[in-house]
């Protein structure tokens, strides 16, 4: 069990990005959290893994402090050393077990040459790779499917599937709710910093509703105002 307690993080001295937030998130499951820009989904995943320091707050892992032995983390934007092949990068992860090849042939990535030619959704594929050869109990992804192809990202789901089946604590985020929805076992909406819903999976059709009459109601004034009459007469 992850327990996070009264969590606060900010940039400088006044902008709070999280904001006393407290949530916990079950072992052997997969916990999506979700919520527009700017809402703070990628500095709450800093601040679990560490790379990001806390106001105040902290985070626990069985009741005691986590560390990141225990997690991988999977940013957004992957950073590789220039001029390394892909199975270089892979061999920075200490794991003899891992059958590099054969978990290639999911990805089908061209291992042996320069990173830098990869494109970015080979790129994000091959830093999947290193989160599965680190094989830690703790698996922390931010916006894993994006840039990625259907088949990758459907691959990449059957694997995180199967993961938890294995007894692996997965946090992921991404834009597309419906990448979470048919993924997750539970969905976390953090808003101006704080979780303000938690939802089952037997809830994630109602709790789509809501969000999406949410978004749509909040805009529908404006948005009809500015296309009652086209784009070549809107209002000044």
């Amino acid at each position: 069990m992850i327990t996070i307690e009264n969590l606060t993080v900010s940039y400088g001295t006044t902008k709070k990005v999280i904001d006393t937030l407290d949530l916990e998130l079950p072992d052997c499951t997969i916990h999506g959290v979700v919520g527009l820009n700017g809402s703070g989904k990628t500095t709450l995943l800093n601040a679990i893994y560490g790379l990001k320091k806390t106001d105040s707050g902290r985070i626990l892992y069985n009741n005691r402090k986590i560390n990141k032995k225990e997690m991988s983390l999977l940013v957004t934007e992957n950073y590789f050393y220039p001029n390394i092949t892909g199975r270089e990068y892979l061999g920075l992860f200490d794991n003899l077990a891992f059958g590099t090849d054969k978990w290639n042939a999911l990805f089908l990535l061209p291992l042996d040459d320069i990173i830098d030619h990869y494109s970015s959704g080979m790129k994000k594929k091959l830093a999947f790779m290193g989160i599965l050869k680190q094989d830690k109990p703790v698996m922390i992804l931010d916006e894993p499917f994006n840039g990625l192809d259907i088949e990758a990202c459907r691959i990449i789901r059957q694997v995180l599937l199967r993961l938890k089946d294995r007894g692996k604590t997965v946090i992921i985020t991404s834009h597309i709710i419906e990448t979470l929805t048919n993924l997750c076992d539970h969905l976390h909406y953090l808003e101006k910093g704080k979780i303000i819903l938690t939802k089952n999976k037997e809830e994630f059709g109602a709790f789509e509703k809501e969000i999406f009459a949410s978004i749509e109601n909040k805009n529908e004034t404006l948005i009809n105002e500015l296309t009652a009459h086209g784009p070549d007469h809107l209002p000044d």
